[in-house]
């Protein structure tokens, strides 16, 4: 395994107990009394750490592909021919992560940058190469069923709350300019 591989996120503390009170029931506005790990930030992040190892770090190793760099083809396959500093909105990662992702990705013949010109690096365009998209072509059918294993776990109900859910907060943020 190549050292990109691991994800270097830190542990995840485990989940409350199944039945436990809910600490947001009759939570005032000045948010009193919130605890820390309560916080719908740290409960995101951890619950998005635990998904990424049990879901998709598995079917990436196997692959050899990090997170990022799974995350990165994933996009790139979809879109097609994208200016990096989409690729980098649309990746949800920041600027260093996409480009050692993209450095490590074409060193293995996956992904290629193009410049617009022959000495600026300002306006660089990311693009999949057929490598790539035959390694992606043969990741999505398993990176889908382990994704829908998670999803499937919950019931009908709950899974449509979540993403109604998941999108009200979305909206919320965008609204707020996050």
């Amino acid at each position: 395994m190549r050292h990109d591989t691991r994800d270097n996120t830190p542990p995840t503390p485990p989940a409350p107990p199944e039945g436990t009170a809910c600490p947001w029931a009759d939570l005032p506005p000045d948010g009193d009394a919130l605890a820390v790990h309560d916080f719908l930030t740290t409960l995101f992040s951890h619950t998005s750490n635990a998904l990424r190892r049990a879901i998709t770090l598995p079917y990436a190793e196997r692959f050899d592909l990090s997170v990022s760099e799974w995350r990165i083809l994933s996009v790139l396959a979809h879109a097609g021919t994208l200016p990096f500093s989409e690729l980098v909105e649309l990746a949800a990662a920041d600027k260093a992560q996409v480009s050692r992702a993209m450095r490590l990705l074409g060193e293995r013949g996956l992904v290629e940058m193009q410049a617009p010109g022959t000495k600026s690096r300002k306006g660089l365009v990311c693009l999949m190469t057929v490598r790539g998209q035959a390694l992606y072509e043969e990741v999505i059918p398993i990176a889908r069923r382990s994704q829908a294993a998670m999803i499937l776990s919950l019931s009908r109900e709950e899974r449509s709350t979540l993403y109604t859910v998941l999108g009200k907060l979305r909206r919320q943020c965008e609204a707020a300019g996050g």
